[in-house]
Parts: C-alpha cells; sequence; structure tokens
C-alpha cells in the first residue's frame, strides 16, 4: 500500500506538538548551577598527603598528561642504634588537562587514594598553555570532592574492620582477670584474719 502523501509531514507536526504542551527542562546557566550526578568526571583531585611519588598514575597514564618531579630525603632512626630511611618528598605534581582524556586511570591505578574525581567543570582558560594546572589548585579542587555514598546496611563488613574487631575480642578473652588486692599493716606484711567471737567458758549451749 502506497503511503499517504503528506504523512511523513503530519507525524513531524504531532511530535512538535507533543513536545510544545510539555514543560520546559532548560536550565539558566550560568545563573543556575546544575545539579551534577556525584560520580560526574569533571577534574582530578590530588590529596597530596597520601602521596607517595610511586610515579604510578604517570607511567599508566595513556596521554602522558601527568607530571611528578620529587627529591629524596633522609629520615633519621626513630631508635638509638637504628638505621636511617629514605624517603620521597614531592615536589611537583602537575596534569595538562588539554591533554587529558578523563578516562580515570590514573585515580584507579594508584595505591594511596591520593587521586579523586571532582565534579568542578569551571576551569576554562583563554590559553591552552594555562591549562597545565599545579598542585597547588589540584589541592583546591580536592575540597569539593563530594563523600563517598554510605555503605548498603546489607552489605559485607570490611575486611580491614572485621580483623581488627576480632583482634580486639581475641584480647579482651586473653587478659587476665584483675585480682583485689589484700590489706596489709605498717609493716608490709598480710595481717591475720581477726578471731570470731567466742562462747564463754562454761557455756555448753
Amino acid at each position: 500500500m502506497a503511503p499517504i502523501p503528506g504523512s511523513g509531514l503530519a507525524k513531524g507536526l504531532a511530535v512538535t506538538l507533543r513536545t510544545m504542551t510539555k514543560k520546559t527542562v532548560t536550565e539558566q546557566y550560568p545563573d543556575t548551577q546544575p545539579d551534577l550526578p556525584p560520580r560526574t568526571r569533571g577534574v582530578i583531585g590530588l590529596f597530596e598527603e597520601n602521596c607517595t611519588v610511586c610515579m604510578l598514575c604517570a607511567r599508566e597514564c595513556p596521554d602522558w598528561c601527568i607530571y611528578i618531579d620529587s627529591h629524596k630525603e633522609t629520615v633519621p632512626a626513630a631508635t638509638p642504634g637504628g638505621r636511617e630511611r629514605s624517603r620521597n618528598v614531592l615536589d611537583r605534581f602537575a596534569i595538562d588537562f588539554s591533554l587529558c582524556m578523563y578516562c580515570g586511570i590514573c585515580i584507579e591505578v594508584c595505591p594511596f587514594d591520593a587521586l579523586f574525581w571532582s565534579p568542578e567543570f569551571e576551569y576554562a582558560e583563554t590559553d591552552i598553555r594555562d591549562l597545565t594546572h599545579e598542585r597547588d589548585k589540584l589541592r583546591e579542587w580536592m575540597w569539593t570532592v563530594p563523600a563517598p555514598p554510605a555503605l548498603d546496611p546489607g552489605a559485607e563488613e570490611p575486611k580491614e574492620i572485621a580483623a581488627a574487631r576480632k583482634t580486639a575480642e581475641k584480647l579482651a578473652t586473653t587478659q587476665p582477670e584483675p585480682t583485689t588486692p589484700q590489706p596489709t599493716d605498717s609493716t608490709g606484711s598480710n595481717p591475720e584474719p581477726p578471731a570470731g567471737p567466742t562462747a564463754p567458758e562454761g557455756d555448753a549451749s
């Protein structure tokens, strides 16, 4: 059966009419800030205290847009006669967001939870060279990272918490019960217990 002439136009106008009767969903940005999902991949924040300069994020980055510089410092021995140790100190941590493709690999491979997704997205620049942000700016974005969602009430207890709880219960059961101290006299020895009342002589009852 041949299509009726003008049927396609009628269908298109019907869609237009249905859309015209619906409430608009346009958000007046920037006057009204968008309500972003909690897992929005806006920008990467750095929690500097957790970074150990392991370079794992820079090695795994497919775009090679993470730049890290560090130096070694000698830490004195914690106990007398102990051995001195060396540690890496972070000097520079920068991300070139003109190269970043927001894959999140650096966040996933970080073994010490030093990198997080922030929903911040207003960091455009007029010069592409200004899109390389240093660790101070990455640290500012860290405070915009939303809190993690609450655990499911029916979820399994984390292994770390379960191990700590079992250890505490084991220590509580193996500790000896406290004993009541015995009274002592002025010489430091235990005095003899006082004698009970005695019956008078000749009392047979």
